[in-house]
């Protein structure tokens, strides 16, 4: 309740379960129970928010004017269904509590989903859900004031490697070489060398072009750094070198520079408090923001090691390889962890596109197209637009060809027109 109407629709609310305190009230007012009143906006209330503890629930998912919904409820509520138990149902991921198969990286697959099921995960219901809650409380309270919301866009650009050849030592570099001869990938070795004698620019050394084009068009930037230890998923510098500290200062004098927590600290709360010491270090500042590699999320131990490593603010939640709302929304919510029934401190930022995802799309006319697809979507809503783009991805390399200009051309034409 305090989410819907505090953070999403900009009004306090005072709760009661005594009767004539309610009627004698005489401001907009909701009665959410099973039974009403008499006359009043009344919403019926489905189980799911009265109980403890979590289970496996069957749900029927049903059409309201177009947009899918569920439990629903009887012709004396004001809305055909319990719109509360329903995007507590997604924003808790309750479903991601029960049982059920993970990918090979421990995650909940996007296929799994009720959302990607019945067709909605390219939209955000919950958003779209509480705009005409407010329509229908407008027009039995025609008094009541609601702050206008804004859009907010905000891009993230993970840095999984700075480099894609430089700076990685010389025995990495002949390792690569060697591997990408072994593969007949001779144009990649080619380039490797045009790199390491500075003929031609790294293709993933892309810092000064984002950061000049987030000044440019005001665009809020977090860049989240990898300074794990090297691993099979985690191939970045060596935090121990000059350089690779140096870049970090260096993006942390002019955008916001947070942690991408590595692929080892999954389940390893004290690898994540190192590594979120590494980088306090290197750029002397707190760090509350994190991001996990490969968007490795098992609710909720992941949610609580984060806590527990003291970050307030996470950016994972998406799909890596389908673009939608993981949690039915595009408005940031706190964590809520049904093992223990209580409102966590840590902020979700929903990230509705990631890279990953527009690759699949085969050419960037098609991913254009479901990138604007979204970006309405959540304006319509005045919700939080946030991609993911990594460094690599807009390098100019191999499969990666044309991502930067992508980049930059499609928020260039969001940026200018807001």
């Amino acid at each position: 309740m305090k989410h819907v109407f505090t953070q999403m629709l900009g009004v306090q609310v005072v709760f009661t379960t005594k009767v004539e305190d309610f009627i004698a009230h005489e401001g907009p007012k909701i009665t959410y129970c099973k039974q009403a009143l008499q006359n009043e906006f009344h919403i019926k209330s489905n189980e799911l928010l009265f109980e403890q503890g979590f289970d496996d629930i069957e749900i029927t998912v049903q059409n309201w004017e177009e947009v899918p919904c569920f439990f629903p409820t009887s012709e004396k509520s004001v809305l055909p269904f319990d719109i509360f138990a329903a995007s507590f149902y997604l924003l808790s991921r309750y479903e991601e509590y029960v049982p059920h198969v993970k990918d090979e990286h421990g995650r909940f697959p996007a296929k799994e989903s009720l959302a990607y099921k019945h067709g909605f995960l390219e939209i955000p219901v919950v958003d779209v859900w509480v705009a005409r809650l407010k329509q229908a409380i407008l027009r039995r309270f025609p008094d009541a004031l609601f702050p206008k919301k804004q859009l907010k866009i905000l891009s993230v650009i993970d840095v999984p490697c700075a480099y894609t050849f430089k700076k990685k030592g010389l025995v990495r570099s002949i390792g690569g070489s060697i591997t990408d001869i072994l593969n007949f990938k001779f144009k990649r070795v080619l380039e490797r060398y045009k790199v390491l004698f500075k003929i031609t620019p790294d293709p993933s050394d892309n810092f000064e072009k984002l950061l000049w084009f987030r000044n440019k068009y005001h665009l809020d930037t977090i860049f989240f750094f990898l300074v794990g230890d090297y691993g099979t998923y985690d191939k970045n510098i060596s935090i121990n070198n000059k350089s690779f500290k140096e870049l970090i200062k260096s993006v942390a004098d002019y955008s916001i520079v947070s942690l991408m927590a590595s692929y080892n600290s999954f389940k390893n709360i004290d690898v994540l408090r190192e590594e979120r010491k590494r980088l306090i270090n290197i750029i002397n500042q707190p760090i509350k923001r994190v991001r996990l590699r490969f968007a490795r999320l098992e609710l909720p131990q992941t949610y609580k090691d984060l806590v527990d490593a003291d970050f307030t603010e996470d950016y994972t939640m998406g799909y890596q390889y389908f673009v939608g709302f993981r949690a039915g929304t595009c408005t940031p919510f706190r964590f809520y962890d049904l093992s223990l029934e209580m409102q966590t401190i840590l902020k979700v930022n929903p990230i509705c596109i990631q890279d990953d995802a527009l690759k699949a799309y085969g050419n960037s006319d098609k991913a254009e197209v479901i990138f604007y697809k979204l970006y309405d979507s959540v304006k319509k809503v005045n919700g939080y637009f946030i991609t993911v783009f990594s460094n690599e991805s807009m390098g100019n390399y191999g499969n990666e060809r044309g991502f930067r200009k992508f980049y930059l051309k499609v928020y260039k034409k969001i940026c200018t027109e807001n």
